[in-house]
Parts: structure tokens; C-alpha cells; sequence
């Protein structure tokens, strides 16, 4: 489609899906028709016709697909607008906030490590950064007048690497509200963004532990302490080490914990939404941070994703670059949290995608992953694994099938909603 259709839709508020590129995604080969892998066209239009919906009836500003299968790029399609504001329509190329979609880039970053013999998963965190072996846990205790106390206990065992990487540390977020733990957070500042790693480490062992480690799956700051680690047990800052040894590797040009300045126009945003008609807040782009979040601070593209998705979807390696094992890819993808596990007292905020037994899930090492068929109301394959980005990024990998997906947008308020449609449609389109 050529720019001026582009700006002509765009200015008339025609919503197109932009027509995938013929050579598949930064070397990833395109399939001559869905049919050819299994997928149905006429199926597939489904999902087409429903985002194209969506952006009509301002539940999303715009998306990008990416759905590939058995190596090969099913469907590659953006919908929308890249800036609605703007009448900027979404391209394939674009650039989102991924926020906990880091996650799992950083969780690869430290079994690097750990294949080299600079860290094991069973090390004490307190190994790396030694203020975590004082740290206590927070207990409450019931007063004899009713009313209850926070007492503060030592851990009954360390934290461990392993406990950072499946959210059992016993750390959390911070969040205003009755819980003087997670409002210790907030107060102390943990997640300032003109911060280093190291500042941020220091500060989250100076506060209690909402729950004694390996006890509980709490959605946490774990790996952000994790990308300390990785940046003690390297000595290289987290950014670098994950562009020497990561990106720059894996041709992944696009992902960092900022775009540079020429690529700022390329930048997703998100539009008002919410009860109160607000836009998120999301950062631009190409804004820089001190803090280099490991929990949440990266930028990539879809194309990109598929790219560390596909390493993994090949047993670790891709083009010929070997980043980490297949044995390590397999611990990486099971269900890391042990049977007697408790879920955060306030998780079920995660609705279908919580990680836990009712579910069907667990929890493996950087993303939640399916153990059974039929619990969860959502259709996959049992040891298939997923996560998303508080700003509305997605993706799941299923073996099973050979098959992953990226859905990318810039949307807290639908981000559930369209997780949900985007498991339901992507596996009714698929028939073989």
C-alpha cells in the first residue's frame, strides 16, 4: 500500500489491515497461504474482521499480529493506528512499550549466565547482592483486641535465583491500599526511575517480605532484582549484557530499553481510555530511564519477538547462533512452582491467566505455562507458555502445535479482553 493510500485512509478514519510483508519477518520465511500449515483463510478473517471492529468502536487504538507456524509466518497484519491522535495509521514495523515482555528476555539472560558456571539457579540471592540475607518477612499476628500487627520474622530459607525467576521470593509491587507491605514500596521509591539496579536492589531488602520465599506465587519486582543479579554475575551492566549477548545475536534491532531518536516516529501510542477517559501512561519510545527494569523497561517489535521466540521454539539456537541449550529451553518451559504452592492473596486478578492449579497453570521461568487440558476457559495445549506487558503486549508459544503468536498493542484497559479473543480466534482458524 503506498503512503499516500496510507495517509488518505488514515485521514478518513478507514481502518485497513495493511498487507503482510511477502518475505515473512526479519528472516523468517513467509508460508505461500495459511492453508499450507494448517490454517484456514476464510478463518482467519475472523480475527481481521474482529480487531478491525474493535478499532472502529474504540475499544483499541490499532495492533499488529504475528502468527507463525512450524518456522514459517501464517500471518503478519497491523490494524488501526499507530497514533490515533495524529490519524497515523499502524505499520508492521512499529515499536511498543513491552513491558513485562521483558521478562522472559531478562529470566534468558541469567541461564546464559547459569550455563557458563557464573550463577546457579539454587544460589542465595543474598550471594549477589548480600543485603537480602538480612531482609525479613512481614507476619501478620492477631492482637488480642482484634486488631492486627505486621511482625516481622527472618526467612525460614533463603531466596534464591530460582525463587526470582518463578515469582516464590517473597517480594511483590508496590500498591496503595491496606497492605503495609506493598505500601512500603511507594514510599521507599522502589521503582524510580532515575535509579540504578544496584539503588533499586538495596532498597527492596531494606523492606519486609510480603511472604516467606518459596511459599507463595507472588507477581512481583523478582526480576528486576533478577536483572541485578545478572548484571553482578557478568559484570556488565543489564542493557549491555542483553545487547552484546542477546539482540545483537539474535538480529534483533529493534529491542531495547529505548528506540533511538530517528526511530521515535515509529513509536505505538496509546489513546484515552478508561473510566475516566484518561491516556495511560506509557513512555514514549526513546525516552531514556537510569533504572533499567528487568521486570518491565524494554521496547521491541513483533518481528523481533518472533525472532527470540523462534530461538526458543528451535531448542535455543537460531540462524546458527546458539544462545542456551535445549535442556535448558525444557527447564525454562515447566511448571516451576511446587505442588503445595499458595497464589498471592490478591492474584486473581489475573482471571484466566493466573498462574495456579484451578487454572490449569503454573508458573515456569520468566512466563506462566498450561499443565492440563480443559481446566482453563481459554483454548491450548497442555505445556504451552505465555506472558504479557501491563500495556497490552501478548504472546504465547505452544510446541504442541509448533505454533506461536504475537499480539502487540498500546492498551492497559483491553489488554485482558483482547487476550482472550486472541486465543479464542487464532485456534478456531486453525484446522489441520
Amino acid at each position: 500500500m503506498s503512503m499516500v493510500r496510507l495517509a488518505a485512509a488514515a485521514a478518513l478514519g478507514v481502518i485497513l489491515a495493511l498487507p503482510a510483508l511477502p518475505v515473512g519477518a526479519q528472516g523468517i520465511p513467509r508460508v505461500q497461504s495459511p492453508e499450507e500449515v494448517g490454517f484456514l483463510s476464510t478463518r482467519l478473517k475472523r480475527l481481521s474482521d474482529r480487531l478491525n471492529e474493535g478499532v472502529k468502536n474504540n475499544e483499541l487504538p490499532g495492533a499488529v499480529v504475528l502468527i507463525a507456524r512450524n518456522g514459517k509466518i501464517v500471518m503478519f497484519e497491523s490494524y488501526g493506528f499507530r497514533d490515533k491522535d495524529a490519524k497515523v495509521a499502524m505499520t508492521n514495523d512499529t515499536i511498543f512499550r513491552i513491558a513485562s515482555m521483558t521478562k522472559p528476555i531478562v529470566t534468558l539472560a541469567a541461564m546464559m549466565l547459569m550455563e557458563e558456571g557464573k550463577l546457579t539457579l539454587a544460589d542465595r540471592v543474598s550471594t549477589y547482592i548480600p543485603a537480602f540475607a538480612d531482609t525479613k518477612v512481614a507476619v501478620p499476628k492477631k492482637k488480642d483486641d482484634g486488631t492486627v500487627e505486621m511482625v516481622l520474622e527472618p526467612q525460614f530459607r533463603p531466596m534464591t535465583v530460582h525463587d526470582l525467576m518463578r515469582h516464590t521470593s517473597g517480594l511483590t509491587y508496590g500498591a496503595v491500599g491496606a497492605n503495609p507491605v506493598k505500601q512500603s514500596y511507594l514510599d521507599m521509591k522502589v521503582a524510580d526511575r532515575s535509579q540504578t539496579n544496584a539503588e533499586m536492589a538495596d532498597k527492596l531488602a531494606k523492606l519486609a517480605l510480603l511472604y516467606q520465599p518459596g511459599t507463595t506465587w507472588e507477581y512481583s519486582m523478582s526480576t528486576d532484582v533478577l536483572g541485578r543479579v545478572v548484571e553482578v554475575a557478568s559484570g556488565m551492566p543489564l542493557d549491555k549484557f542483553i545487547e552484546e549477548r542477546i539482540t545483537k545475536p539474535l538480529k534483533m534491532g529493534d529491542t531495547a530499553f529505548e528506540a533511538s531518536a530517528d526511530k521515535k516516529a515509529r513509536g505505538a501510542r496509546p489513546m484515552k481510555e478508561g473510566p475516566k477517559n484518561e491516556l495511560p501512561a506509557i513512555p514514549d519510545i526513546t525516552e531514556k530511564f537510569t533504572w533499567r527494569s528487568g521486570g518491565g523497561g524494554m521496547v521491541s517489535t513483533a518481528a523481533d519477538y518472533a525472532r527470540f521466540l523462534q530461538m526458543f521454539a528451535n531448542g535455543g539456537q537460531l540462524d546458527g547462533v546458539r544462545l542456551v541449550s535445549r535442556k535448558t529451553i525444557d527447564l525454562m518451559t515447566a511448571d516451576a512452582l511446587p505442588p503445595d504452592i499458595k497464589m498471592g492473596a490478591d492474584m486473581f486478578r489475573f482471571e484466566a491467566l493466573e498462574p495456579s492449579a484451578r487454572m490449569g497453570q503454573g508458573f515456569g521461568l520468566g512466563f506462566a505455562v498450561r499443565n492440563v487440558q480443559g481446566v482453563n476457559p481459554l483454548p491450548g495445549s497442555p505445556n504451552d507458555y505465555y506472558w504479557g506487558g501491563a500495556y497490552g503486549t501478548y504472546f504465547w508459544h505452544d510446541p504442541r502445535e509448533r505454533m506461536y503468536v504475537i499480539f502487540m498493542m498500546q492498551s492497559p484497559q483491553a489488554r485482558l479482553r483482547y487476550r482472550y479473543l486472541m486465543r479464542d480466534l487464532v485456534y478456531q482458524a486453525m484446522v489441520n
